[in-house]
C-alpha cells in the first residue's frame, strides 16, 4: 500500500492562504470524494478555497495552469482506472508532466492527487472514504499548503 512512509503532518496554519481545487468528473464517486475531503482539509486549515471542475484528467493541466497563476496553491484532482489499452499510460504520464511543469513554470505548488489505479477498488481505497486506508484529497491539500509555507519561510531567509 502506497500509505508506507506517509508521514506525519496533520495540520498547517492555512490562515491567508488561497487555494485552487481543481477536480476532474470523470470516475465520478471518486472524484466527488477527492474533492470534498480536499475542500474540507482546506477549511479546516484555515484556507480560503475555491473550487473548479473539468471533464477529465487531461483537461486539468489548462485550468491548473491558469490557477497556478492566481492563487497561493492548487490541489489537482482525479482518476484514471487502467483499462486494456495503452490510453491509461498515455493520460498518466501526460497528466504528471503537466502538473510538475506548471509547479516549476509557474513557481507556485501544483499537488497532484490524480489517483492511478489498477482498479475500482484501488480508489476507493484512496478515496478517503470512510472505510478507506487512505485519504489522497485531504493528503494532496496539506502538501499544498505545507510547500507554500514552506517556499515563504525559504523566500524569506533570502531577504
Amino acid at each position: 500500500m502506497s500509505k508506507e512512509g506517509l508521514p506525519d503532518i496533520a495540520q498547517v496554519d492555512g490562515s491567508g492562504l488561497r487555494v485552487a481545487v481543481v477536480t476532474a468528473t470523470w470516475n465520478a464517486e471518486i472524484c466527488d470524494q477527492l474533492h470534498a475531503q480536499a475542500v474540507q482539509t482546506a477549511t479546516d486549515n484555515g484556507a480560503e478555497v475555491d473550487e473548479y471542475r473539468v471533464v477529465g484528467a487531461l483537461e486539468l493541466g489548462v485550468v491548473v495552469q491558469a490557477a497556478a497563476r492566481a492563487y497561493d496553491a492548487v490541489v489537482a484532482l482525479g482518476c484514471v482506472i487502467r483499462g486494456g489499452t495503452p490510453h491509461f499510460d498515455y493520460v498518466c504520464d501526460s497528466v504528471t508532466q503537466a502538473l510538475t511543469r506548471i509547479s516549476l513554470d509557474e513557481s507556485t505548488p501544483v499537488a497532484n492527487g490524480v489517483l492511478t489505479v489498477n482498479d475500482q477498488q484501488q480508489a476507493i481505497d484512496r478515496a478517503g472514504f470512510a472505510d478507506s486506508v487512505e485519504n489522497k484529497g485531504a493528503e494532496a491539500m496539506i502538501a499544498a499548503l505545507d510547500t507554500v509555507l514552506q517556499l515563504r519561510t525559504l523566500n524569506a531567509a533570502q531577504k
